[in-house]
């Protein structure tokens, strides 16, 4: 089965394959405890203006608005390292390469992620996942505009998306509609807020945690998808 006749298996990472509000915590404890709580606080204010400004987590982004206001703190260097030497392996959530493995027997796994350019690359290089997809990695700002993108670089006749954020999916499936099949793992702060889950569409699989995806069969996807939209 060639890439373009079979299926694509999308993977998004934060809180779908890798706990990342495990990594937070830990960034936040490490904060706390070398610059105070106040500073810590300050840290996270400045995170999250960003966040909203670029649409994604920029984690060296806000450490570097942080240290102009801080131009005397010679231990922040400490923290850049602190993120650079993460030992994000540790953070996979049971089952993460195992699934990858699994989903093989259909179609092809691909990383498709939103982040920065440069920390989150470390972070999946960093974790083994980029290993586990053999470099089959695509990180954007926005994953759900470059759809045509993803399509050019790897053609299928069917999608599968795997992510954490309702919000996600449903642009996707607004895009591709029969063509893309979704799937939710109620996993993380997103996931789990009543408010994220209410103002969109159920996806077409939930599952509790990425693991339970060593128990489904992707094998009807193909005959589904063969026959086109249902009228």
């Amino acid at each position: 089965m060639s890439e373009s006749d079979g299926i694509v298996f999308l993977l998004d990472v934060d809180n779908t394959l890798l706990d990342n509000d495990r990594v937070t915590d830990d960034l936040r404890r490490h904060l706390e405890r070398e610059f105070g709580i106040v500073n810590s606080q300050r840290y996270w204010t400045i995170f999250e203006k960003l966040r909203a400004e670029l649409g994604y987590t920029d984690y060296l982004g806000a450490l570097q608005r942080y240290r102009l206001g801080a131009m005397d703190e010679p231990q922040l260097l400490l923290m850049s390292s602190f993120l650079a030497d993460y030992p994000f392996a540790d953070r996979l959530y049971p089952g993460a390469l195992e699934v990858i493995e699994h989903l093989r027997q259909w179609g092809l796994p691909v990383i498709l992620s939103d982040g920065d350019v440069v920390f989150q690359p470390r972070k999946v290089l960093r974790s083994g996942l980029w290993d586990a997809v053999d470099g089959h990695v695509l990180i954007y700002i926005h994953k759900e505009q470059m759809l045509d993108a993803v399509e050019q670089r790897y053609p299928a006749r069917h999608y599968v998306m795997v992510d954490d954020k309702l919000r996600i999916l449903a642009a996707m499936k607004k895009i591709w509609d029969y063509r893309l099949t979704t799937v939710f793992p109620r996993q993380g702060h997103y996931a789990l807020d009543p408010g994220n889950t209410a103002a969109y569409p159920p996806a077409d699989l939930t599952v509790e945690q990425i693991g339970d995806l060593l128990h489904v069969d992707f094998s009807g996807l193909l005959d589904a998808a063969g026959a086109g939209p249902v009228s």
